[in-house]
């Protein structure tokens, strides 16, 4: 009954965000963020930019950002490469997941990803871009074509739309996902040009069954061989084609151009980057759109200027805004692990992350993962408190290379009040109930083995149903 509450609690705080909808200005809502003394730049607003934008950030790394602008701050995290070391290093361990012939290992070598690169805002928008052009391993079954989609993402990520659909059309693994790879023309498949248009570019309501036959016409003859793409000319229909009002002998970039530029594809992607980083209810007003599907079409169809008009704006930093996700089991985990400087098994971890409903390279669907509410019910909840406790009490996992109350006493907080203080900025996106932080020093401080305490205290905490809000 505890745990059905605690859902219960959770899926209050999205219809909340109906009424407060109401008072945002669509006009002021993308200005840059203007800290105050009511809605200042401080320790926990740059938590709450390294939970959306990244994973998660250590308390030294919040102390650095502050001493920044948060203008400044995103523009680091838009512009930093990864170094060459990490890339190197990240290539020799898929190339080891790879060489063990089981396609798994590579959702452990991602999180393993996720939780050591330097760059996190590039490693999230990757997460967004699988979720988006959803594709799983559980039917491709190849696990060279899986790491070669996701590096295409990794390496388009803040890039032109226009480029990276193109890319995604002539991807193996797409291609094979979506049986495009046997799409002849005498017989087409529609089941990518449907996707390409419904899911991927334009949405429901934009396009006619028409359009999507017209399209998969388009994509005839591309196929793949020996793990590459290539266009098989016997099989492509060089008839004329009429796809969303344009006539001609089109070949499929010319399908996937005129797709992206109608002018709904700007304002739908849009509106999946504010779902993604700002909140997950209700949808983005068409209003709200907009002005950022303009600053798109006017930049390109590039993603870098819309990102970053949204981690500085107003609306970001604003309480429309905190709090108003709930936290995938990716960003659970991996935030947590990340904000306590902890090294974990990610073979283990990948497992419990996909027990939660979020295997990585294994999306249930081409829809991807639905998110939001959708990830809370009274067996995740549970799941989630079993998860942060198997990290807690697992020896193996260490917090900044030492055990987990050494980690904790390392801190410096002269009483369990201050360590909860400095907890809760690391890991929450909302001020603890006084009830709930009296419970948790109670635990803490309680008689007995102090290392049991410290992780009874931090298992609570984190199965606050505020914890499991972003």
């Amino acid at each position: 009954r505890h745990v059905e509450a605690e859902t219960e609690s959770l899926c209050e705080k999205p219809a909340m965000t109906q009424q407060m909808m109401i008072e945002i200005d669509p006009q002021r809502a993308w200005e840059p963020f203007t800290p105050s003394s009511q809605n200042p730049w401080d320790l926990r607003a740059a938590a709450h930019l390294f939970r959306r934008a990244g994973f998660g950030a250590t308390f030294n790394e919040l102390t650095e950002a502050v001493r920044l602008s948060p203008a400044d701050v995103v523009q680091q995290m838009l512009s930093t490469a990864e170094p060459a070391v990490f890339v190197q290093q990240m290539q020799s361990l898929a190339s080891a997941a790879l060489a063990t012939g089981n396609v798994r290992q590579l959702s452990a070598w991602w999180a393993y990803r996720m939780l050591s690169t330097p760059v996190q805002l590039l490693e999230k928008l990757t997460l967004f871009w699988h979720g988006h052009f959803a594709t799983s391993a559980e039917k491709v079954q190849d696990g060279e074509l899986m790491l070669h989609q996701n590096q295409l993402l990794r390496e388009s990520a803040t890039g032109s739309f226009s480029f990276i659909v193109q890319e995604i059309a002539r991807d193996p693994a797409m291609l094979l996902y979506l049986d495009s790879a046997t799409n002849r023309k005498a017989h087409p498949n529609e089941n990518f040009a449907r996707e390409i248009m419904e899911l991927f570019c334009l949405g429901e309501g934009n396009y006619t069954e028409n359009d999507i036959r017209e399209l998969a016409r388009c994509f005839t003859g591309w196929e793949v061989r020996r793990g590459k793409f290539r266009v098989n000319q016997y099989q492509h229909d060089n008839g004329s084609k009429t796809v969303l009002g344009e006539t001609g002998d089109f070949s499929g970039e010319d399908g996937v151009r005129i797709v992206v530029s109608q002018p709904g594809a700007a304002e739908f992607i849009v509106s999946k980057l504010i779902r993604f980083f700002l909140f997950d209810e209700p949808a983005a007003s068409p209003e709200l759109i907009a002005p950022l599907a303009r600053l798109m079409r006017d930049s390109d169809m590039q993603i870098a200027p819309v990102v970053r008009t949204m981690l500085c704006s107003q609306l970001f930093f604003s309480s429309h805004s905190r709090a108003r996700k709930i936290r995938s089991p990716v960003e659970l985990a991996i935030g947590f692990l990340r904000s306590m400087q902890a090294s974990v098994n990610t073979f283990e971890l990948a497992d419990q992350i996909e027990i939660l409903g979020q295997g990585l390279l294994y999306p249930p669907s081409v829809k991807g993962w639905d998110g939001g509410r959708t990830w809370i019910n009274s067996s995740t909840l549970l799941g989630r408190s079993n998860l942060i406790r198997d990290l807690l009490e697992d020896e193996k996992t260490r917090f900044d290379r030492r055990p987990v109350n050494e980690y904790l006493l390392s801190i410096g907080a002269g009483t369990s009040g201050q360590l909860l203080e400095h907890l809760e900025i690391l890991l929450f996106a909302v001020p603890l109930p006084d009830g709930a932080r009296q419970r948790v020093i109670n635990l803490i401080d309680a008689a007995g083995d102090r290392r049991r305490n410290l992780i009874e205290g931090i298992h609570a905490l984190c199965t606050l149903p505020e914890f499991q809000l972003a």
